[in-house]
């Protein structure tokens, strides 16, 4: 993690959410449009080859999801200094996805945000054993938590097994 500005600007908008609320539970920020566009060299910008994980993560949505077409998805921050995306559900859908990973035989219907989890979990794995970079391992347990604690963290697990 590195300390420039914009780190120190977050950290203090989670904390000071923390003492307004009185809640120090692990949870997601949702990222501002304007703040897009510093998403992933502020949260990322020390991995090795960052500039790859987006499109990596639209194609394990990709290879999870038969529907899954492209489209926007939008950013989000954790409580425990995590990141990840969240695809946003088509117009004709009823906001779940239905994803198999074929690699291990698990399937779930789930609903955005833990389509988005799975799908980044999935490539921040790969992306760690790639690099080797602990900036990297340490993004894939800050969601992996995130997931562990989400209300369909059964499917995640299933998913990412």
């Amino acid at each position: 993690m590195h300390n420039d500005t914009a780190s120190v600007q977050n950290t203090h908008h989670i904390h000071d959410h923390e003492e307004l609320t009185g809640d120090n539970s692990l949870h997601a920020i949702a990222v501002p449009d304007e703040e897009r566009l510093d998403f992933w060299p502020q949260h990322f910008g020390t991995i090795p080859q960052w500039i790859t994980l987006e499109p990596r993560i639209f194609g394990w949505m990709d290879r999870l999801c038969d529907d899954y077409y492209g489209g926007i998805w939008r950013y989000h921050t954790l409580s425990n200094g995590g990141a990840f995306m969240v695809p946003e559900a088509y117009d004709d859908s009823d906001g779940t996805w239905t994803l198999f990973n074929s690699m291990n035989g698990n399937g779930a219907e789930l609903s955005s945000e833990a389509a988005g989890i799975v799908a980044c979990l999935m490539a921040y794995s790969h992306h760690s054993m790639r690099t080797e970079c602990d900036a990297m391992i340490e993004h894939y347990y800050s969601l992996r938590d995130y997931g562990l604690n989400h209300a369909e963290c059964n499917g995640i697990m299933h998913l990412i097994d």
